[in-house]
């Protein structure tokens, strides 16, 4: 099978699935699919060790939601998507009002499809310094949350979970939520869907530059990690497209020609590797690619993210009153 890069556990478990048909269900794994306001929303539990070794992602809970179709040019469905990814985080979140919440945005500001975490830090309603400065408008009701945008190595000098672990350590929050782009393996999947688990994340994975954990493990505190892919690997594309043009051509060709048979005499490995040889010798295998809208895509989605967060981390307050806090 080509080395697929993919941050989805929706996408590791097809891919599992396709390359062991025989096997049926994966052990270890268990799927629940139900709607939220006519939203798809899709939850894979990651049960044990054997499911996380076959599908390659720590165990937890991996929530997935479908972003319907035009979105970003539709305020009402923005809203009923923050509503949603509100629902969702409300699960996992499972600490008292009164607990702090540092929310960080991982990512590269510079590159705009890596810059999702950041602008949605810009977005958050941080209000951890405003017990002390207005007291007499922030009351208990009013959780304490904070925000940060660590930059990535590249321009840092310094490792991401460095810095957060240096913050975790001073402020000492009860929760960590992190935002970051991720990489899909479908085309169909990029800036469409939303990934929300508790297992933590691996800064720089969707660009195939995976850095240390950000996880409980790491910081000693809860982490909620957020992802949206936003990008998709060149050489994926390729084989993508070379794959959909041998299936048209059986399609096309009548079933008795030698040109038919040879064609479904083709060794599925065996294509896959003479696609990756070849491909890997004429496209850089580093190349990923991301719509030319992304920069609308990623302020709205970072809209949907940043709303969903403000209403999950704050119960005691509606969206109408957090939008006049933010101004």
């Amino acid at each position: 099978m080509i080395n697929v890069r993919t941050d989805l556990v929706l996408e590791a478990r097809e891919i599992y699935k396709a390359n062991h048909k025989d096997e049926g269900d994966i052990d270890g794994i268990e799927v629940i699919e139900e709607s939220e306001k006519d939203i798809k929303v899709t939850t894979v539990k990651v049960k044990n060790e054997e499911g996380s070794k076959k599908i390659g992602k720590p165990k937890g809970n991996y929530i997935t939601i479908d972003i319907p179709d035009f979105t970003i040019y539709d305020g009402e469905t923005m809203n009923r998507v923050s509503e949603v990814v509100s629902e969702i985080l409300g699960r996992l979140i499972k600490i008292d009002t009164e607990k702090t919440a540092l929310i960080v945005g991982l990512g590269n500001w510079q590159v705009t499809p890596d810059a999702l975490g950041p602008k949605v830090t810009e977005k958050i309603m941080v209000t951890r310094h405003l017990s002390a400065v207005m007291p007499e408008v922030i009351d208990d009701s009013v959780r304490p949350v904070c925000s940060i945008s660590p930059g990535v190595l590249g321009v840092t000098g310094i490792e991401t979970v460095e810095i957060i672990k240096g913050v975790v350590e001073k402020i000492k929050p009860d929760l960590v939520i992190c935002i970051d782009a991720l990489a899909a393996r479908r085309v169909q999947r990029v800036n469409t869907t939303i990934q929300i688990g508790d297992t933590g994340i691996a800064p720089g994975a969707g660009v195939g530059n995976n850095r240390k954990q950000i996880n409980e493990e790491n910081l000693g505190v809860k982490v909620i990690a957020i992802g949206v892919p936003t990008v998709v690997d060149a050489i994926t594309i390729a084989n993508d497209t070379i794959d959909l043009v041998v299936d048209s051509l059986i399609s096309n060709s009548s079933s008795g020609t030698d040109f038919y048979k040879m064609l479904k005499s083709l060794d599925k490995n065996e294509k896959e590797n003479l696609i990756k040889e070849v491909l890997s010798s004429q496209v850089s295998t580093d190349m990923i690619v991301t719509p030319k809208d992304i920069d609308l895509v990623i302020n709205s989605l970072s809209k949907i993210i940043a709303n969903g967060i403000n209403m999950a981390v704050q119960p005691n307050m509606n969206m109408e009153e957090i939008n006049k806090f933010m101004g």
